[in-house]
């Protein structure tokens, strides 16, 4: 695990970074939050964040939250600026495990199918609370990847529209593996993605604001595209090691 410092070093020269996209784009920087994802490092992954200032920490995993989160200092996370810390599933869930991640995460982003919305729909009405979700769209045509097709979009907000303890944010998606060695690939997903927000929100009449799309290698085209919720690990805590 790097030492705060250097953590520190790095998410400053990523903060630059982002405002230069968003300049570049015609954007205000403050409409784009970074969330640090924290997955495969201790505890201290994200206690760095909080202790920078960070509202959000992703993991993808539900047992690695549980274990992870009761070991973040509560005096760090209690010192931010803005309010707690807040923890985001942004990997893939299973119907099985709703219950658990609709205690443990303060918003799910990886909602991708209709038994899963009922699930967590349930699990929220059971813990007397409205749960923050994203869907996620499967915007490139990506057969190795989660997310509903791009068709199903309009079905699945509806049915999360209609569920009375869960509250639909925005969307999230994730650009193809082969969009590391083509750039184009992920600014075409990305487009899309924006592009299936603004026809739901039109014909919806709700406003979908979030849409979480970016990753340490590719967040300048998403930001260029619209992203709201960039999700970065590698370029914050570098490449675990052990």
């Amino acid at each position: 695990m790097i030492a705060f410092e250097e953590f520190k070093s790095r998410a400053d020269a990523l903060r630059a970074s982002m405002a230069g996209a968003c300049h570049a784009a015609g954007r205000d920087p403050a409409d784009v939050r970074l969330l640090a994802v924290t997955k495969t490092h201790d505890a201290r992954a994200a206690d760095y964040a909080a202790r920078y200032g960070l509202g959000l920490v992703g993991e993808n995993r539900v047992q690695e939250a549980a274990a992870k989160k009761p070991l973040v200092a509560p005096e760090t996370a209690a010192a931010m600026a803005g309010g707690r810390l807040k923890w985001e599933l942004i990997g893939h869930l299973q119907s099985n495990k709703a219950r658990l991640a609709a205690g443990l995460f303060d918003r799910v982003q990886s909602v991708d199918g209709e038994k899963l919305l009922r699930h967590l729909d349930r699990a929220a009405a059971e813990l007397g609370k409205t749960l923050p979700i994203l869907l996620q769209i499967n915007a490139g045509n990506d057969p190795a990847k989660f997310g509903v097709e791009p068709a199903d979009a309009p079905r699945l907000l509806d049915a999360a529209l209609a569920c009375a303890n869960l509250r639909v944010d925005g969307l999230m998606a994730i650009a193809p593996l082969e969009s590391a060695r083509d750039a184009a690939v992920a600014a075409r997903t990305f487009e899309n993605l924006r592009t299936i927000r603004d026809d739901l929100a039109a014909t919806r009449g709700v406003p979908l604001r979030e849409l979480s799309m970016g990753m340490s290698g590719d967040y300048a085209a998403a930001i260029a595209a619209g992203s709201t919720i960039i999700r970065v690990g590698t370029a914050l805590y570098g490449t675990r090691t052990g």
